[in-house]
């Protein structure tokens, strides 16, 4: 059963969708926080955590590696009961052009997408642990993203992530055009429900499903996209954020925790 969102607050934002000649699309995107005990990452793919680190420079890749990856790992076996994770990649973002080229860090990315497809996961398997591949893949997997801000509150290009039930197969295309790997873009769909959490602070994290080999699962993927706060006058602080993406692996077909 989805959310009813009639009642929640809401803002209309334009996002970028792949549909041919017709792709920019103004939509609701309702405020999730009150009803953050109503998602799961089983039904809706995603859900809001408070989240404690030690790593204190998210621009410092060794330092990410070696102190934040084993957080989000531990925070991911808790949050789902996997009995295995593994944190492989991380982004760190940045709205501001000049602190881009300062730090290295890459853009927001501001088109409807979801990062891993029925190929490219299993992909990730085979590259990152290929001992154990053939093995692993037998079981049920996902591949989970860890969404922090490294300044907050967010006020400027915060995320928006679309409830899978709302998704249909159709609305999915997959590309290689322009990526690293095969990825879904996304066409419009007016049943789509959009969300976001208002205000995000350091210490809490957005985890959303970007992948689940489990064709039974309710939320396979999950469409995501940054998007412009029209209500937001500026100047504001630039959005500044990291992103860990991770395989998580289940015992035998288990289901995934992650309701509030």
């Amino acid at each position: 059963m989805g959310i009813v969102t009639k009642k929640l607050e809401h803002v209309e934002a334009h996002l970028n969708y792949a549909t041919a000649g017709a792709g920019r699309r103004s939509v609701p995107i309702h405020n999730a926080r009150a009803v953050v005990d109503q998602l799961s990452l089983e039904q809706q793919g995603f859900i809001l955590r408070r989240h404690k680190t030690a790593s204190t420079n998210f621009f410092d890749e060794a330092e990410v590696r070696a102190v934040y990856y084993p957080e989000v790992e531990q925070l991911l076996k808790e949050t789902t009961g996997a009995a295995r994770a593994v944190a492989f990649e991380h982004d760190v973002r940045s709205a501001s052009k000049a602190e881009r080229a300062a730090k290295g860090a890459r853009q927001p990315v501001k088109i409807v997408h979801d990062d891993y497809t029925e190929k490219s996961a299993p992909e990730r398997v085979r590259l990152y642990l290929p001992l154990e591949a053939e093995a692993l893949l037998k079981e049920r997997y996902a591949v989970i993203n860890v969404w922090r801000p490294i300044t907050g509150p967010v006020l400027d290009t915060p995320l928006a992530v679309c409830d899978a039930q709302s998704i249909a197969a159709a609305d999915l295309i997959p590309t290689e055009e322009g990526v690293k790997h095969e990825v879904y873009l996304f066409d419009f769909n007016p049943n789509h429900r959009w969300y976001y959490f208002s205000a995000m602070t350091t210490s809490e994290v957005l985890l959303f499903k970007c992948f689940d080999s489990s064709k039974n699962s309710q939320a396979r993927v999950t469409a995501h996209t940054a998007f412009d706060l029209p209500t937001m006058a500026a100047p504001v602080q630039a959005r500044q954020s990291i992103e860990v993406r991770a395989l998580v692996f289940f015992a035998g077909a288990g289901s995934i925790a992650g309701s509030a």
